[in-house]
């Protein structure tokens, strides 16, 4: 009996369908910078994570909380991915196969409020549980007013990031800000190189890897120097980079220093020194 090729044609498409879709079905998660929300304290937030292509569920990923500057204060969870890790995973995604998570700061506030050191460790938890983050392999890092955010967050969390990097940040705001925002003064440490000293023993032995700008004239470069300074007898690996000539965006170099990344994913909580 001779059949016709029009005729079987319906039935190759649907016993192929399956195999076709079968890829598609597969990807059970979105990748690349996906949005999600969160509500602490009573208030929602929008902010972002971003998901390596290779994501699967069948190993531990590397995490990295990212803090923003104040230029990327909102409410719309975006603005946050337009500086300094955002553009340098869009520059290179194979140079960072970790799970980043990103949390947006309101425009009233800055990352030293306790309401948002509460976002931003609710956001690397969710997003932890979520993408099957690795907590011996968490890091931190911020620029300008995240770069204070990361100091202060990393006092609060002794033990609980494998390492940091801390770009033009510090732990005494600039007087700009200390003007424009009287409360922070109260959360604001003295002029005194005790303040330092005693910044860095809470932090503790973590990896750190500071970068400032010489020519900096929002954030003092002495910020890092100082913190350098009270870091170096506390922390397990201590680094330092100054760029001469260089102002307040020195995260654009820091982020593309080819060593950086794989200086980071070497730390890990569990062989890091005790």
């Amino acid at each position: 009996m001779h059949v016709s090729p029009r005729r079987l044609l319906p039935f190759l498409i649907l016993m192929l369908a399956p195999l076709v879709a079968a890829p598609a079905y597969a990807r059970k998660h979105d990748t690349g910078f996906l949005d999600r929300t969160i509500t602490v304290q009573g208030t929602t937030y929008k902010y972002q994570v971003f998901v390596p292509d290779d994501w699967n569920s069948h190993q531990k990923w590397p995490v990295i909380l990212f803090l923003h500057g104040a230029g990327e204060r909102g409410d719309d969870g975006l603005l946050e991915t337009d500086v300094g890790i955002g553009p340098a995973i869009r520059n290179g995604r194979s140079r960072i196969p970790a799970i980043v998570v990103m949390p947006q700061c309101p425009k009233n506030l800055w990352w030293l409020h306790p309401p948002m050191q509460d976002l931003a460790i609710a956001t690397l938890d969710a997003a932890i549980k979520e993408f099957d983050g690795d907590t011996q392999r968490t890091y931190l890092t911020g620029l300008s007013m995240g770069g204070y955010g990361c100091w202060r967050l990393a006092e609060n969390n002794p033990g609980r990031f494998a390492a940091l990097i801390v770009i033009c940040g510090g732990i005494r705001p600039p007087a700009a800000a200390l003007k424009a925002y009287p409360d922070l003064v109260k959360l604001t440490p003295p002029d005194d190189p005790k303040s330092y000293s005693e910044a860095a023993a809470k932090v503790g032995n973590v990896p750190v890897w500071i970068f400032h700008g010489a020519a900096d004239d929002i954030v003092p470069v002495t910020e890092s120097q100082r913190m350098f300074a009270a870091m170096k007898p506390v922390s397990s690996d201590p680094h330092y980079t100054e760029y001469p000539g260089v102002g307040h965006q020195s995260w654009v170099k820091a982020y593309d220093d080819p060593k950086l990344f794989p200086w980071l994913f070497s730390k890990s909580l569990a062989t890091n020194p005790k």
